[in-house]
């Protein structure tokens, strides 16, 4: 960006943008270097009129979410960091309908999942200890112990490039696996969660038994992107990277998890290029002895 661009998007943002941002302490894997600006959106209308700007002047943005499922390289990224914040990350029920919350795209999973849980509804336990947003877990298709966060969505508010605000249906939503179908450019900003009445002791427990799972079968006790790749049709990732004896393969600060090898950890120092260094060395030694490809689960963004 040059000092026009800066300029807009003070003019656009004020004290919300903040320039040569650090990105380490936006991710959950602790790594990565700078952005050239963070914005934190806390008004639609305002966000709207950005996107619109930020593709008019051809700068590339990125929502970050919570920073999981998100590889920033240790040069950073070379455009605007979009943080939802404020009425972006809210949530509500409408009046009269039981059975559905209004959730803002920025919105923590582990907060709609407790609104849920006070509120008696049930449906999204499964999704308990993932550290994303609604937003990540739509426009990833999330998964959970073989449930799909988009199987609860049903409508789905968003930002075309040109500003417009547009809202999807559940007949129009495209979802497959770990994979939404939207335009390019376009940022999701609200969904409509569909639930199932649940009594709170129910779902509190459903919980619990969730969170105890997943610290069984997850490296919880390091910091971590979730899972690094997908599941190859009819196969797991974690397995095949296992069969390749790279469980506890560490480069630098990184290693591929102990507990389960479709993780990569820090350990405490590692680089954004500890960790593509060891992404491909799966890909590499699975395809070698398998001829499978192994697809990056999480988005490599940056320099």
């Amino acid at each position: 960006m040059d000092k026009r661009h800066k300029e807009a998007l003070i003019r656009l943002s004020g004290d919300k943008v903040v320039f040569n941002c650090p990105m380490a302490q936006y991710t959950t894997m602790g790594v990565g270097g700078a952005s050239e600006a963070l914005y934190k959106a806390d008004e639609l209308d305002e966000l709207r009129l950005l996107i619109a700007f930020l593709n008019s002047e051809h700068i590339p943005y990125l929502i970050i979410g919570r920073g999981s499922n998100l590889l920033i390289k240790d040069n950073g990224f070379e455009g605007v960091a979009i943080l939802l914040k404020g009425s972006l990350a809210g949530i509500e029920r409408k009046d009269g309908d039981d059975l559905t919350v209004l959730a803002g795209a920025g919105l923590p999973l582990v907060d709609l999942i407790t609104f849920c849980r006070n509120s008696g509804l049930g449906g999204l336990e499964c999704f308990a200890g993932i550290p994303g947003t609604v937003g990540g877990a739509v426009i990833m298709n999330a998964g959970a112990f073989g449930n799909e966060f988009g199987s609860r969505v049903q409508t789905l508010e968003m930002i075309t490039r040109e500003g417009n605000l547009i809202q999807k249906d559940r007949a129009q939503l495209m979802f497959s696996y770990r994979r939404l179908e939207i335009e390019d450019g376009q940022v999701a900003v609200r969904a409509r969660i569909i639930l199932e009445r649940e009594s709170k002791e129910v779902v509190t427990g459903r919980i619990a038994d969730y969170l105890k799972k997943r610290k069984i079968g997850q490296p919880m006790e390091y910091p971590s992107s979730g899972s690094v790749f997908k599941n190859p049709p009819s196969q797991y990732a974690g397995r095949l990277i296992e069969q390749a004896g790279l469980k506890g393969m560490r480069i630098g600060g990184a290693m591929i998890s102990e507990k389960h090898a479709n993780f990569i950890v820090n350990t405490g120092n590692a680089s954004a290029r500890n960790i593509l260094d060891l992404i491909f060395l799966a890909q590499s030694k699975v395809k070698e002895q398998t001829g499978i490809e192994l697809e990056p689960e999480i988005k490599i963004v940056g320099n």
